[in-house]
């Protein structure tokens, strides 16, 4: 099951007023595990960037100025999610401004059906509490020391791990979450063992298998052997 961890930073907090995405920052991950495949790019937003965002990411304009627009880098991006689900934290913010970064070049939106919020898994599991992701990692000891400003790939990879938290911990595949809690947090662990390449040998002698068959005989026309074959 491929998934992809994926923050975006911007210019603010609307796209319908002109707040653009900056950088992008995604990461692979394979039954909920991080496989080490990233995508990152900053993004030229044509556009000045407001003091108060710069405080956030301290992405500036002339860092930015030589960066490629989003119409350049979008086959890129697209290539890498591909058609896996995107674990996104407060997935309707990040996916208004990619959605709007695809409507301006011509592109086709990306559905939210596809989208998997960590911040509505969060708030679910612990109704009340903070669930920033700052606040998840304390809470599940995922180390983020390195965070001193939001960075879209910094902050995929911190998602990656608190996603594996948030679905049961470093064995996700194991049947340590019940069906209950999988549907409750919109995601199916689909793996199933495949058939046997090849069939095991008997284990019972011909012998064997001839003195169970007269002693199930002695048992008469009730035997639970005999109903269990009808």
């Amino acid at each position: 099951m491929r998934e992809i961890a994926l923050d975006t930073e911007t210019t603010g907090l609307n796209p319908e007023q002109g707040d653009r995405i900056v950088e992008i920052g995604a990461v692979e991950m394979i039954n909920h595990v991080a496989t080490g495949q990233v995508y990152h790019q900053y993004i030229n937003p044509e556009r000045a960037m407001p003091a108060e965002a710069q405080a956030v990411h301290g992405l500036s304009d002339e860092f930015l100025s030589d960066k490629p627009l989003f119409a350049h880098i979008v086959d890129d991006f697209l290539a890498f999610v591909g058609d896996a689900a995107l674990v996104i934290h407060n997935a309707a913010f990040d996916m208004r401004f990619i959605n709007a970064e695809l409507g301006r070049i011509g592109r086709e939106p990306l559905p939210m059906s596809r989208t998997i919020d960590t911040l509505e898994i969060a708030r679910r599991r612990f109704p009340g509490a903070q669930n920033t992701l700052d606040a998840l990692c304390r809470r599940f000891a995922v180390d983020n020391s390195a965070r001193d400003l939001h960075g879209a790939l910094l902050d995929a990879e911190l998602l990656a791990g608190v996603y594996l938290e948030l679905m049961g911990g470093r064995q996700p595949g194991f049947g340590l979450m019940t069906g209950g809690d999988q549907g409750e947090r919109g995601v199916e662990n689909s793996w199933k063992p495949g058939p046997r390449p090849r069939k095991l040998p008997p284990r019972l002698s011909d012998d064997e298998r001839r003195r169970h068959a007269e002693f199930v005989a002695t048992l008469g026309e009730d035997a639970l052997w005999l109903r269990g074959a009808d």
